[in-house]
């Protein structure tokens, strides 16, 4: 499956998604020229709210390049639905299913193909009360350095302006008047750029190796993001599963379920939990 395959199906669904963004946002990038022009790449974006997957997307899908992300199986299962997600070459993650490793095959061979997969390397919408990236997970690491292929990092800002969801899980929206979405694509990195002097053994990374390639592709996010808002990018990105242990360790284990209760529901459709698992997109899978 090439990174064009599906043009028609995708021009189909773009006639009517395309449309109804564009009344909401009014979308500005630069950098789009950093996206390869051959070969399979993975994107390491920024996540701010349920309205992240349309706007990175459209954007690669602007740039001539078929946007694939990793879909909660479950949307496959809806009819309709999930025939226009294979259709259109989107990836199934089976997690915490002997089904799992398929999700991570059928992105390598997506990437094998030249095609791109658009990763949220957080995992869920940020919970930083000021919206700068959190720490990241290994997924979109792993994915690249196995896959040998570059990451390509890209900071959005302004479609938190349409719908905001705060750390709370309580969500405003202000569609009208159209808002201003800014977007930056990065300088792809490459493993020696992810991993200093390059992987000990191409194509099998270790632990260390990735979660320094993970710090790496976060730093670059962040800074992107920051060249966006005009400030400094915070140093040391909030850690979301140290905020949980925290929280945990303060608290009842009925308050404790409670809480993770609250942060499913919040979690919009597609969307994982942070893992080590490639995350998914919140949201709909959409050009």
């Amino acid at each position: 499956m090439s990174r064009t395959s599906q043009r028609s199906t995708f021009r189909v669904l773009a006639a009517g998604i395309v449309p109804v963004y564009r009344s909401l946002a009014v979308p500005h990038w630069r950098g789009t020229e950093n996206f390869p022009a051959a070969g399979g790449f993975v994107v390491a974006a920024n996540h701010l709210t349920e309205l992240d997957p349309i706007v990175v997307a459209h954007a690669v899908y602007r740039a001539g390049i078929m946007p694939r992300f990793l879909a909660k199986e479950s949307l496959f299962r809806i009819p309709v639905v999930g025939r226009l997600l294979s259709r259109i070459g989107q990836v199934p993650v089976y997690r915490g299913t002997s089904r799992a490793k398929d999700s991570l095959d059928a992105a390598f061979t997506e990437l094998d193909s030249g095609g791109a997969i658009i990763v949220y390397p957080e995992g869920t919408i940020t919970r930083d009360p000021r919206m700068w990236p959190m720490r990241g997970r290994t997924g979109a690491a792993r994915l690249a350095l196995q896959a040998g292929v570059p990451v390509v990092p890209v900071a959005h800002w302004g479609d938190q302006e349409i719908l905001y969801r705060d750390p709370e899980g309580h969500r405003t929206a202000h569609p009208f008047p159209p808002k201003r979405v800014h977007g930056v694509v990065g300088t792809p990195l490459h493993a020696e750029d992810l991993v200093p002097g390059g992987l000990a053994h191409p194509g099998h990374p270790t632990a260390n190796e990735l979660a320094h390639a993970t710090t790496v592709i976060m730093a670059a996010v962040a800074e992107l993001l920051g060249e966006l808002r005009g400030e400094p990018a915070p140093r040391d990105l909030m850690d979301p599963r140290a905020d949980r242990a925290a929280s945990s360790s303060g608290g009842a284990a009925a308050a404790t379920a409670g809480a993770a209760s609250e942060d499913d529901a919040a979690r919009a459709p597609g969307e994982t939990d942070p893992g080590d698992e490639p995350s998914s997109a919140g949201g709909s899978v959409a050009p």
